[in-house]
This record gives C-alpha cells, structure tokens and sequence, in this order.
C-alpha cells in the first residue's frame, strides 16, 4: 500500500509563508506608492522613510528639502499647479505618506484652518520624556487637543507681550550681567570670545531668571550648569532622527517595560526645574512673596485657582520653559549678529538708527527698553529677515490630513496622509519673498505696499503657525529686541577669520557654531541732537 511522503509538507509551509509575505509586500508598497503617485519626489523616498531620516541624520535635511522643491519645480504634477513660481515646486513627496509643501499660501491651510484644526504627526510622540513608564505631556508635543488646552488655558495669558513687559527688569539684570563678564573676560583681556556660546549661556540665564528669578549661572560660570545645555542637545538630537520613524521610539524609549527597568532619573533640565520648585515650597511666606512676579510664582497660582489642573502639569511647565524657551533664542541671536557682522552695509545702517535714536533720547544709551527698540524700524526689519532665513526650527511641522482629505495647492491630498512646511522651505518662496529669497536683504521688510508686507508676516513659520503656535515666542522677542541694540551701542564686534569656521547643523533645532569674535568698548561720541 502507497504512503504520501510526510516530509514534503513542512517544505511548503515556509514556502507558502513566504509567498504569502511577498505578495503581502508587493501589495503594501504598491499601495504606499499609488495613494500619493501623484505628487513628485526622490525615488526610494516614495517606499521608504529611511531616506529622510539619513538626511536628518547627516545633519543637512533643511539643504535637502530646499533642493527637492527647486529640482521638482518642472514635474507635470507642479508644472500645472496655479501654486508653482518658475523654479519652486509647492509640493514635494518626502515620505511613501510625507508631502513637503513649499508654497508660502498655504500656510493658512495647514496651520490656520477654520474648524477643528489638523492634528500633530507621530514625529511629536517621541519629544517628550518618559519616566519609570510615564511620560511627562508638553505643550509643544502632545498630540492631543483636549490637553493641549487643559496645559495652556491656565497659564496663556502670562505669556501674552503685555504682561510679559512686567519681566523686564529681570531681563535687564541677566544683560548686566551678561556685560560684566564680557568686559572682564573678553574686553579687558583682549581674548577671543565664542560669541554664539555666551549667547546661549546669556538665554538660558535669562530663562532661569523669569521662570525661577533664579540665573541658572551659566554667565558667572562660563560653563554648560549641570549638564543642562549638553542634556538637551542629546535629546535634540535623538527626536530629530528618531522622529522620521517613530515606531523606534516606541519600542525603545517610549517602551514602557523598559523604562521601568531603567534608572528612575529625569534628565537634567527636569532635574534643575524640580529644584526650583522644591526650593520654592520651602521658602517661608515672606520669600515667596518677594518671587510672585516670575513664572513659577504665577503657575502655582494657576494651580491653587483651578484644582482640576493635573499635578504634574507644573513640571510641564517650568521644564518647558527651560528646553523651548533657551535654544531657539540663541539661535535667533547667534544669526542676528553673524548676519550684520558679515553684512557691513545692514551693520552700518542699524549702527546709524541707534545712534540716532540715541542722540535724540529715543533709546537708551544703556539698556534698551522693549518699548524703545520695537520702535525702530530697521531693527525690526532685522529680526524678521534673521528669523527669515535661519529660523530656528529645521525640520517640517507635520501634521495630518483629517478624513475626507484636503486640497492643498491645488492638489488633493488623501485622509492619513501627514502633510508639512520646513520654515527653511517656506521662508524662501520666491513667490512671497522675491527672486533674492536666499540673500540677507533687511530692506524688503521696509520696501512696497503695506499689505504685501503682512503677507510676507504672515508667511513666517519662525515659531509656527496657528492654534499651535509657539507659546514662548515673546521670551524671544523681548530678550533680542533689548540685548542687540544694548551689545551694539555699548560694544565694538569684529568677527574673526571673516566667520568661516560658522557652521549649520540641522537636527531638529538648527544650532550654529564657530561665531568667533573680539570685542572692545565702543567710544563714546558727541551727538548731535535733532530737534
């Protein structure tokens, strides 16, 4: 009697597995690649993430994204849109579900629409830091609308340029003290100085100063305090890469089983920001009330007023300032002054408003006042050109295409698919920002009808756009508006090597470094006062 083979079978198992995988695969990527064929970009970029998060990963993603929409500017699907400038392409495919979009117009559709607004990516899933299993929710990151508002309802209006102007004498002593270890360390002495160093060491201090009136000391020491500077550059650095494919995250930081079984240690931002509060609640009655100007002060106050507020939310709070809040500052103040030191002509121009405004009492010779230099036109031309073409964020500000899809640039976009503008992208559209979108040019804020002017204003993603945007903007804005006219009234800048050693890295905040410069007081002049 014949018998089957028995061992044939087990051969056609795996052999019909993987088929079944392949055909699953081919099914899958096909899918991936048709859903969004009509929106052109790199080849492998349309199967893969692993493209970008090398681009990321290689520090030049920004240089990358700015390249694809110029290379893509002729594809048949950019060449037909009403959105395309000759040469600028306003969509480009990053992602097999990315699409870059580079035309400033649409701002208003992806970060200001009417009705319920598109909601973040998974990128934002791995900023924040998690702890013995639990993550600590920010208001930058978290994906969710209804915490979004439980986090900022409380405390918004203390970030509002109102009531931020009541922290300026705390931003005056950081200046103070920010001159005094300049003249002693760098003037007197004649050494160079790392200027884009002392920046940041000056915006952390003033963070520590309005959240805690408490200097993290970074000035006094000239050092990076207790790892801070160092900590969130670590962390920077893996969100960036990490970000293009989030479900790394989620198997490594954000796996709860692991982070039970690591160390019980926040990082040392949290670190420092969970001794500011204790110190705080130590403090007797008397003390306390000699801080209740500072944001620490008016966060317990939001929480004493409104019980339902999560306990943890001042730890959101406080640490948020601290990471968000010193970073992007540098950054801006590190572009500002490289700019005008290696553009004399916008150097010389704002030298001349200063001593002009100077000369006729209407800024300070000492420490500017917010209320004086926003005043001054050329200087505000300044700040929006830095922030135009090197804003601090370097990578898209995604967010997701809701249910039943969007027309974006002439262009329908499918539900899922995660939809983004790169600032560095957007801020040189040659259809909002000229054929010069690439140069430092102050002046095009000062030139051509008001209205094109607030286009262009309200084209800027410096710090986001819409519902979503940066809560702290204003920190920034009061601490340049006062340090840059105070450093260029009271000092001489020259930049040494003619700034060649200023580099650009892009992993998620743009820092920059090699700001070299020698500084000498500047001469005090008779000023001929204008009646």
């Amino acid at each position: 009697m014949n018998q089957a083979s028995p061992a044939k079978l087990p051969l056609s198992l795996p052999l019909l597995a993987l088929v079944f995988l392949a055909l699953w695969l081919v099914a899958h990527y096909t899918r991936e690649y048709l859903r969004l064929a009509h929106i052109p970009g790199p080849a492998l970029a349309r199967f893969s993430n692993l493209p970008r998060l090398w681009w990321v990963y290689r520090r030049e993603a920004h240089n990358v994204h700015i390249a694809q929409h110029r290379k893509y500017a002729a594809a048949p699907a950019n060449a037909g849109s009403a959105s395309a400038e000759p040469g600028w392409a306003p969509l480009v495919r990053y992602g097999p579900n990315a699409v870059s979009v580079g035309s400033a117009a649409a701002v208003d559709t992806i970060y200001r629409m009417r009705g319920d607004p598109l909601l973040k990516s998974d990128f934002y899933s791995v900023i924040p830091p998690m702890r013995k299993g639990a993550i600590l929710p920010t208001i930058f990151a978290t994906q969710d609308e209804a915490l979004h508002r439980v986090l900022k309802r409380p405390i918004a209006s203390v970030y509002s340029m109102s009531n931020l102007v009541s922290f300026e004498p705390l931003v005056d002593r950081t200046i103070d003290v920010f001159r005094k270890e300049l003249d002693s360390r760098f003037v007197a002495t004649g050494e160079t100085c790392d200027f884009g160093t002392w920046l940041q060491y000056f915006a952390f201090d003033v963070v520590g100063e309005i959240t805690f009136s408490k200097r993290l000391g970074f000035l006094e020491g000239g050092r990076d305090v207790e790892g801070i500077m160092a900590g969130i550059w670590r962390w920077f650095e893996y969100v960036a890469v990490v970000g293009q494919m989030p479900w790394i995250d989620s198997i490594w930081v954000k796996n709860k089983l692991l982070s039970r079984m690591r160390p019980a240690k926040w990082s040392p931002m949290v670190q420092f920001a969970n001794k500011r509060e204790e110190e705080r609640r130590a403090m007797s009655a008397a003390d306390k009330d000699k801080n209740d100007r500072d944001f620490l002060s008016r966060f317990v106050a939001a929480m004493e007023k409104d019980p339902s507020i999560p306990p943890w939310a001042l730890r959101a709070w406080t640490s948020s300032n601290i990471i968000a809040g010193s970073d992007t500052t540098a950054i801006y103040l590190r572009t500002m002054f490289h700019q005008l030191l290696t553009h004399p002509a916008s150097m010389a121009r704002l030298r001349a408003e200063l001593d002009e405004a100077t000369a006729e009492g209407r800024l300070s010779a000492s420490t500017a006042s917010w209320k004086q230099s926003t005043a001054l036109p050329y200087l505000s031309a300044c700040f929006k050109e830095a922030g135009r073409v090197h804003p601090p964020f370097g990578l898209h500000l995604e967010r997701v295409v809701p249910p039943g899809g969007l027309d974006v640039c002439g262009r329908r976009l499918p539900p899922g698919t995660v939809v983004g503008m790169n600032a560095w992208v957007v801020h040189r559209d040659p259809d909002m920002f000229g054929p010069d979108a690439d140069a430092w040019r102050p002046e095009r804020w000062l030139e051509g009808d008001e209205t094109r002017i607030k286009r262009m204003e309200a084209s800027l993603l410096t710090f986001g756009a819409g519902h979503r945007i940066c809560l702290g903007k204003h920190i920034s804005y009061l601490e340049i508006f006062k340090l840059v006219p105070t450093l260029l009234q009271g000092y001489d800048i020259e930049l040494v090597d003619e700034g060649k050693t200023w580099t650009v890295e892009n992993r998620w905040f743009v820092p920059q470094s090699g700001l070299n410069v020698r500084l000498r007081k500047r001469e005090a002049k008779e000023y001929e006062i204008r009646r």
